[in-house]
């Protein structure tokens, strides 16, 4: 079988298609960026996150691949997007001759990030879970009227800065964001965002890392 590389996904026209129209599709909803700028964040940490971890880089490559894909489902519905895209996936990667055993794994990753129901189930897996869920910034927010921001606008906008830190030696994956809280508290990021740290942190515990989440500076997860 061939070996697909991330260039052959990235070149590929169908897959560009549906990752923009998916973005479309989510913007009649008041969604936030998923365009092929969040999706490319994800694929390029996926790859970092398996990289920095001493995982093999074909390997590290998958979860490139993964990432690139993972909000594929979009082009649907936002509701079963992660199973909706695994399906898509699978048939697109068969079509450019991807070997079984690595469509597995990359349909596996992609049907479960979604936090909603969805468990780190390899390392591929982990990775791109952990990548999706730190794309949080204001540059993601698409409404520009701020009076008639909701919570998921306001939480978004009001992130300054996000970095994801990948420590190999010492074990730990920590999230780093800088919150402008005269927009929203602290609080309301837990509100909307709890349950995706917590997947987050079983999936660095997947890959035997620890994950912690630093807000402002303190350490909060």
């Amino acid at each position: 079988m061939k070996k697909v590389s991330f260039e052959d996904i990235y070149g590929d026209a169908e897959i560009k298609e549906y990752i923009r129209r998916g973005h479309e599709l989510l913007g009649v909803f008041g969604y936030t960026d998923h365009s092929e700028a969040h999706t490319m964040k994800v694929a390029k940490k996926a790859y970092d996150i398996l990289k920095e971890l001493g995982f093999p880089e074909r390997e590290c490559e998958l979860g490139k691949i993964a990432g690139y894909v993972h909000d594929i489902g979009n082009v649907i519905n936002r509701s079963h997007h992660a199973l909706t895209g695994a399906v898509i996936a699978e048939r697109i990667l068969s079509r450019l001759g991807m070997d079984p055993a690595e469509t597995a794994t990359v349909i596996a990753a992609v049907g479960n990030h979604d936090e909603n129901f969805g468990v780190a189930v390899s390392a591929v897996s982990a990775a791109v879970i952990i990548a999706d869920k730190a794309d949080v910034h204001r540059t993601r927010v698409r409404n520009k009227d701020f009076a008639t921001f909701d919570i998921h606008d306001r939480v978004n906008y009001a992130v300054e800065s996000c970095s994801l830190v990948i420590d190999g030696a010492g074990k730990s994956i920590e999230l780093r964001l800088r919150i402008d809280d005269s927009i929203c508290p602290v609080i309301d990021y837990f509100e909307i965002f709890l349950s995706r740290m917590l997947m987050s942190k079983k999936a660095a515990q997947f890959l035997g890392v620890n994950f912690m989440l630093n807000i402002n500076g303190a350490k909060l997860l």
